[in-house]
């Protein structure tokens, strides 16, 4: 009587599977690493893979598809993904710009502030100091005009 060689038939085909997985994880993180097109035709070729088995692995696949998402709206060349700025990185960099324009700006009206009460109290010396009810045309000084009309 033969025996049985299943267990190591189903051995060989799961070293076989993870080897698989493997080289498709590797071409993977390359293609992803050197800022080519991670894409379902890239990926099996540069793995000695077949197409329909990479859509046949749950993670591999949801991997794929969110780099070749990421890539696919990219400028050429594509950033590689370990060096993209994620989401919250920058939402935190426009709350800073935003925070810093906001701080601007009111720096702005203080200092439009003090010019006008520097060139009120030098308007109002000048009368006094003078006879002549008009100032010079070259004491006169006007201040712009806002460019943001809803700026306080």
């Amino acid at each position: 009587m033969r025996a049985d060689g299943t267990p190591r038939l189903a051995a060989a085909a799961q070293r076989r599977h993870e080897l698989t997985r493997a080289k498709a994880i590797k071409a993977l993180r390359e293609l992803d690493a050197s800022g080519a097109p991670v894409t379902f035709q890239a990926v099996p070729e540069a793995a000695g893979v077949s197409r329909s088995w990479l859509y046949t692995q749950p993670d591999i696949h949801e991997q794929i598809q969110r780099l070749r998402d990421a890539t696919g709206r990219a400028p050429a060349p594509p950033i590689p993904a370990a060096q993209r700025a994620s989401d919250a990185s920058l939402r935190t960099r426009l709350e800073a710009a935003l925070d810093r324009n906001r701080k601007l700006a009111n720096e702005n009206q203080t200092l439009r502030r003090q010019l006008a009460h520097a060139l009120g109290d030098q308007r109002a010396a000048g009368l006094q100091n003078s006879s002549d009810p008009q100032p010079a045309a070259s004491q006169q000084v006007t201040l712009p005009q806002r460019s943001d009309p809803a700026e306080p």
